[in-house]
């Protein structure tokens, strides 16, 4: 597959002549792949990892179900088990999990432990997902 950079990105011939034979127009082709190219240096300079984990994170119904009912304030674990109905093991394997993740923090008081939203972000994630749901 013959390759040639252009811009410090590598444009792929094989790819050109594909997307040119889609559109019909060899050099509009040429001019989307190098756009493209670019976009995909930067997605991954940015490395969408962290993204990633968030997403999955948040994918999990036991912790999404978490995460809104600490929209409403600070709960202890023992509060976030009753209301889940799930054991402690697997309900702080969760916590875990959004901690790690950056969508909570804990607070520990003793032997006990409180979690919250880490953000306001968190929030206006939560929002954003229930507006896309209705569309």
């Amino acid at each position: 597959m013959p390759e040639r950079v252009c811009g410090g990105s590598k444009i792929d011939d094989e790819a050109i002549c594909s997307l040119a034979r889609l559109i019909g127009d060899p050099e509009k082709a040429r001019s989307r792949i190098e756009k493209l190219s670019s976009l995909m240096e930067r997605i991954e300079r940015e490395d969408p990892d962290g993204e990633v984990e968030v997403l999955k994170a948040v994918a999990d119904p036991c912790r999404l179900r978490i995460l809104k009912i600490l929209k409403e304030g600070e709960l202890c674990v023992c509060e976030i088990m009753v209301a889940l109905e799930r054991r402690q093991s697997s309900t702080s394997h969760h916590l875990s999990v959004l901690r790690e993740a950056g969508l909570v923090r804990e607070r520990k008081d003793g032997k006990w432990s409180y979690y919250r939203l880490a953000d306001g972000a968190v929030l206006e994630m939560l929002k954003q997902a229930e507006v896309l749901k209705k569309k």
